[in-house]
């Protein structure tokens, strides 16, 4: 259920930080028509750190009810405090959504001890299937293999998306959790070759611009189709690299809304794009077969 190119959707918002739903739907139909395999809504593309609760859920709602099953509806979240994510776990498991991706604490820097009872109460609380979230740039924790094939023991934990960019960590994990549990890449320039090496599909901030060849990318890489893959994956690297010049999602998001899929809107603290980096990331939009109808100058 949970494989292929997921898209780490971006949140469109209006100039003034509210949620643009005609838009949300939009890019909805525009990942279905491009063979995305799953949305996976308000993570940290989606500016988790600044969604309410409640536009959380309505745009999984919105989204679930739009898409009719026709593919996975995965909500993020996170938090700090074992007790308040146990309660907001609780409420975010009446969500229609196939899975929850549960991001490993940040700030407070638990030990692999820690991380294993954090999450191993969180999934008791939950009646959704959970993925786990490992991203250290992002948390300064990293959840190591060990522990997460202790956690592939809960019935609710399902899988991972794995942001460490290294092919071993991959194979580690695969070799310790066993097949039926699902490893996804969280690493756009890393995601070939972790496929190539038995992950089951990217979460992918990439396939906010390109779906399409990131599909594609993933469905030659699950085939173990190292010259296709390749050959799909290489326009895509200065992509993948520009859409972090600055914090994501604030390349992406000027990205699509030059494409004319969202307005500009971004909440802060984060801010549009730096017109220093505008001509660099138009140049590797491009260079990935982005065409844009007025071009940058």
């Amino acid at each position: 259920m949970f494989s292929g190119s997921l898209v780490a959707i971006v949140t469109p918002m209006r100039a003034d930080g509210s949620l643009d739903f005609a838009a949300w739907l939009r890019l909805i139909d525009f990942h279905v028509e491009n063979g995305t395999t799953g949305i996976v809504v308000g993570g940290t593309t989606g500016e988790s750190a600044t969604l309410a609760d409640a536009e959380l859920a309505e745009l999984a709602e919105r989204a679930s009810r739009h898409l009719q099953g026709r593919i996975p509806v995965i909500a993020g979240c996170g938090g700090s405090s074992t007790a308040a994510m146990v309660e907001r776990v609780k409420r975010l498991s009446q969500l229609p959504v196939a899975a929850l991706l549960v991001t490993t604490p940040a700030y407070n820097r638990p030990t692999q001890e820690g991380l294993y009872r954090h999450f191993a109460a969180i999934a008791a609380s939950s009646r959704l299937p959970m993925l786990l979230y490992n991203v250290p740039a992002r948390t300064a924790v990293d959840m190591l293999p060990a522990t997460v094939a202790r956690l592939a023991q809960l019935s609710r934990v399902i899988g991972i998306k794995e942001a460490v960019a290294q092919v071993a960590r991959v194979r580690e994990l695969l070799d310790a959790c066993g097949p039926n549990f699902i490893v996804l890449s969280g690493d756009d320039a890393t995601a070939r070759e972790t496929m190539l090496a038995g992950a089951h599909g990217v979460i992918s901030v990439t396939a906010n611009i390109v779906p399409g060849v990131m599909a594609e990318l993933a469905a030659a890489a699950g085939k173990r189709d190292r010259v296709a893959a390749g050959r799909l994956d290489a326009p895509l690297a200065a992509l993948h690299r520009d859409l972090f010049i600055e914090s994501n999602p604030i390349p992406a998001k000027w990205l699509l809304a030059r494409l004319g899929l969202i307005e500009s809107g971004i909440r802060l603290p984060l801010t549009e794009l730096a017109t220093t980096y505008h001509a660099a990331v138009s140049a590797s939009a491009q260079a990935a077969g982005v065409m844009f109808q007025v071009e940058y100058s």
